[in-house]
């Protein structure tokens, strides 16, 4: 549950990613990243560890001093029967106070978002979601970030060639 920079850590030997929000490094530049619990019932765990799951289309939000996690897809797991669950419903996320409260005040000062950035099971086997504190990125930020990234690929080529 530390704070970390975007791209940094959390890559151990066991952890399962199960939905990635490629889109969110396209869309934000993303300030600050920070690993987050979630409250979720059986069937959701259970659909999560078959590796179905999206968060595409996910924010969060804050409800009083809580994170919640919206728009999150987790389909329901066939075998759960009448004991189901809503696949788009809310999920809390667990977050300490102080990060809760330092997430607050920023969300406050305008300009930012929380966007989930992937779903995985850590090395306990518990699922985390990882949510990066983002702003916009405007259409001329995303061209130089093509043009930077088309430099890299182009350069990388012609190390390779040697």
């Amino acid at each position: 549950m530390t704070k970390k920079k975007p791209g940094e850590g959390g890559t151990g030997p066991f952890r399962r990613v199960v939905a990635r929000n490629k889109r969110a490094r396209h869309d934000y530049h993303l300030v600050e990243e920070w690993e987050a619990g979630v409250v979720l019932v059986g069937s959701e765990v259970k659909t999560l560890r078959g590796g179905k799951g999206s968060i595409a289309e996910a924010y969060a939000r804050m409800r009083g001093s809580e994170l919640w996690l919206l728009g999150a897809n987790i389909p329901e797991y066939r075998e759960a029967n009448r004991f189901n669950h809503e696949p788009t419903r809310d999920r809390k996320l667990l977050l300490h106070r102080q990060e809760l409260r330092k997430l607050e005040i920023k969300l406050r000062k305008g300009g930012c978002t929380v966007v989930p950035t992937e779903i995985y099971f850590d090395e306990r086997g518990k699922v985390k979601v990882r949510v990066a504190l983002a702003t916009g990125k405007r259409q001329h930020d995303k061209r130089q970030d093509m043009r930077t990234a088309d430099a890299q690929r182009d350069l990388d080529r012609v190390r390779k060639a040697r």
